[in-house]
């Protein structure tokens, strides 16, 4: 999984090194501590199986998360266009939708699954695509917070929703799974 972590890592073109993460991967480091921290992902393997959706597969973020998913025991779904949907599956993907299709539109998983986590990684999609979507106790991990999304915590909180919006506002530190993160994608 390393190698492809360090083909992510060039493929947004960092010079195919570790040194450009501190300032070019901050975004991906706060997507890092979001999967650790909030959804509960375990990068060693050893966490319970999880259904995963990540929208925007393909992008600078999303096929990271694809990635970091899969270095724990998850099934994953991502979507994407067309012309990248083998690229979403060489990156780990169990699933791959096509946004532009009518299946794709709905996030619904081709297995028929529901999904724990989703890494929205894309903007347009309202939270009532990925609540018919969501397990009991579903969490949307939004990189892309717009107001809306600010209102959709707020009112998911205060009304003690068992599934959750969470706008993804963090602020990067140094500490063990920056250390980490480096360290897989050096690939050592």
């Amino acid at each position: 999984m390393s190698g492809k972590l360090m083909r992510a890592v060039q493929y947004d073109s960092y010079g195919g090194g570790a040194d450009g993460l501190k300032f070019k991967g901050q975004r991906k480091y706060q997507l890092m501590k979001a999967l650790v921290d909030i959804a509960g992902i375990k990068l060693d393997g050893s966490g319970p199986r999880m259904n995963i959706l990540v929208t925007a597969a393909s992008g600078g973020v999303g096929h990271y998360a694809v990635q970091l998913a899969k270095l724990d025991n998850t099934h994953v779904t991502g979507t994407c266009g067309a012309r990248n949907i083998e690229f979403v599956k060489s990156l780990g993907a169990d699933e791959v939708l096509d946004y532009k299709t009518p299946l794709g539109a709905t996030l619904k998983s081709p297995s028929g699954k529901k999904y724990d986590v989703v890494v929205h990684c894309a903007r347009g999609i309202p939270w009532s695509t990925f609540e018919t979507n969501l397990s009991d106790t579903g969490k949307v991990i939004d990189l892309t917070p717009r107001p809306i999304s600010m209102c959709t915590y707020v009112w998911k909180k205060l009304t003690f929703s068992k599934t959750q919006l969470l706008p993804l506002i963090l602020i990067p530190k140094e500490d063990k799974e920056l250390k980490l993160l480096v360290k897989l994608v050096k690939g050592s």
